[in-house]
């Protein structure tokens, strides 16, 4: 039997959301052991000057918990 848990975390990048995605799921790695998978639940840009300044991504991360 397994349990798994979810953590919610917030990613940003100055490049895209994948790159928000991917540097906030290889952090996640770091800390988090067995890491699952992961929902993006919400997707907004930041805006300076009219022009797209970050990119940032909330997911919730799923991890199984060691035994």
């Amino acid at each position: 039997m397994s349990v798994a848990r979810v953590t919610e975390i917030t990613s940003s990048s100055e490049k895209s959301f994948q790159d928000a995605i991917e540097m906030g799921i290889a952090r996640a790695a770091k800390t988090l052991k067995n890491v699952e998978g992961a929902w993006i639940q919400d997707q907004k840009i930041v805006v300076e000057d009219g022009k797209i300044a970050a990119y940032r991504v909330n997911m919730k991360v799923t991890f199984i918990l060691a035994e």
